[in-house]
């Protein structure tokens, strides 16, 4: 079967507009990133960027994940993944293309979960900026196995009431409704256990008591665009009908969560590609400038190795990628789950993570000091890399899941199936009449 990764030339073209304005529009706001953090330079930063998100718009790139008659495009897998690869280069470039997480992840999750009233209430200003979401799953007890989630959700008339307590609830500062991963069942199954309950902000006994510091963004305030809170839900009550799907989605959280994370996981491999590129870019180009012992860095055995292995492991990276976003591409065709892809998708998972951070850590050794200091960008983009072989589950899982599933593959044998005397009297009885008449040597 053909793996075909090609697109047509009118969205070739698109990809090359995209190229060109992330380069000479969005980036150059990265160097004046302190200036945004005051209320006051965010104003001045909604007002740069809605120029631009109209300028996406126009091309019509906005929100490319949803659906057309949801407001999006209805772009496969492969095409996303070619958009993100461009848009990783930058951390603003997703929300200026209407797809940042975690909006676009939890406008997705309205839009294949949810009813045409959620939708309504909440998938459609989502969409238009109007409001911001937050997806809040993660607890202090509960990370790397979800089934260990204890924030309840008890019914009691018309009404849920909600207590937990949950952490690295990203948005969660600035959103106004947040997504939250609730148990609502006590079935021998424990992923029948779960679902997923939107709960506006400001509703009473919803505490943020904090947005978490971490090695990416060690200064980060509570309050700032981009943090992880820590929430204690203390008998927060909202209406029934704010179960994500209806009663139809009582127990379907997990499900539902898969729905989100198979296709995000494509797009955060494709985004590490960005990053990764902007590192190798670096790096050759300093292999090219510093002269160092007689001669350029470019032509140092140790420096062409690390050229050499981080193309490599780049090139792989994305032909990984764009395989398993091609697979899940075909099983969306077919009408079939995106957890037949869960090998592909584990695996990029953790093999971009490492690539992402081999190619920055690389890039900034041959800069020496200068790669150690934000004169450059590597140090920020070291620092948030390490995160990505946390996120959306740790490496160890993903290679748990791969492991388990190239393994039903296989059957154990003794002997080995490939026991040479084994075959070799196999192949004697076989072959028999042929080699009748040969001295055959045992």
């Amino acid at each position: 079967m053909a793996w075909d990764f090609e697109t047509e030339p009118e969205f070739e073209a698109k990809l090359a507009w995209m190229r060109d304005f992330v380069r000479e529009e969005i980036i150059p706001l990265e160097t004046l990133a302190h200036e945004w953090r005051t209320p006051e330079g965010r104003q001045v930063f909604t007002k740069l960027v809605a120029p631009l998100k109209e300028q996406v718009k126009a091309q019509g790139l906005w929100a490319a994940h949803l659906p057309p008659d949801m407001g999006g495009l209805g772009f496969g897998q492969v095409k996303l993944g070619l958009m993100h690869e461009i848009l990783g280069q930058c951390a603003y470039a997703p929300s200026i293309f209407g797809n940042n997480a975690p909006d676009s992840g939890n406008a997705e999750l309205l839009a294949v979960g949810g009813t045409q009233e959620q939708r309504d209430k909440w998938m459609t200003p989502l969409l238009d900026g109007k409001i911001r979401s937050c997806f809040s799953m993660t607890e202090p007890g509960a990370g790397a196995d979800p089934t260990l989630l204890s924030t309840t959700a008890m019914r009691d008339g018309d009404e849920w009431v909600i207590n937990g307590h949950k952490w690295f609830s990203s948005n969660a500062s600035i959103a106004d409704i947040l997504i939250v991963m609730v148990k609502t069942g006590d079935h021998e199954t424990p992923y029948k256990n779960y679902s997923m309950i939107v709960v506006p902000t400001n509703t009473p006994g919803v505490n943020i008591l904090r947005d978490v510091p971490t090695m990416g963004e060690p200064d980060h305030k509570t309050g700032e665009p981009g943090g992880h809170a820590e929430i204690l839900y203390e008998n927060v009550r909202v209406p029934f009908e704010n179960i994500v799907g209806g009663e139809a989605g009582i127990g379907q959280g997990f499900a539902l969560a898969q729905k989100r994370l198979g296709p995000g996981r494509i797009h955060h491999a494709m985004r590490w590609l960005g990053q990764s590129q902007r590192a190798f870019d670096l790096l050759c180009e300093r292999a090219l400038t510093r002269y160092a012992h007689g001669s350029i860095l470019a032509e140092k055995q140790m420096v062409q190795d690390w050229i050499a292995e981080s193309y490599a492991e780049m090139q792989a990276a994305r032909l990984l990628t764009l395989q398993a976003a091609w697979k899940m591409d075909q099983l969306h065709a077919a009408g079939k789950h995106y957890s037949d892809a869960r090998v592909e998708i584990g695996v990029i998972k953790f093999w971009g993570a490492k690539v992402l951070y081999n190619v920055i850590d690389r890039a900034i050794q041959i800069h020496g000091s200068l790669g150690y200091t934000t004169d450059l960008p590597l140090e920020s983009m070291y620092r948030a890399a390490r995160a990505a072989r946390i996120y959306d589950g740790p490496d160890e899982v993903h290679k748990v899941t791969v492991a388990r599933q190239v393994l039903k593959r296989y059957r154990p044998s003794e002997p080995s199936i490939e026991h040479v005397p084994t075959r070799r009297a196999a192949a004697l009885e076989k072959f028999a009449d042929s080699l009748d008449g040969l001295a055959i040597s045992h």
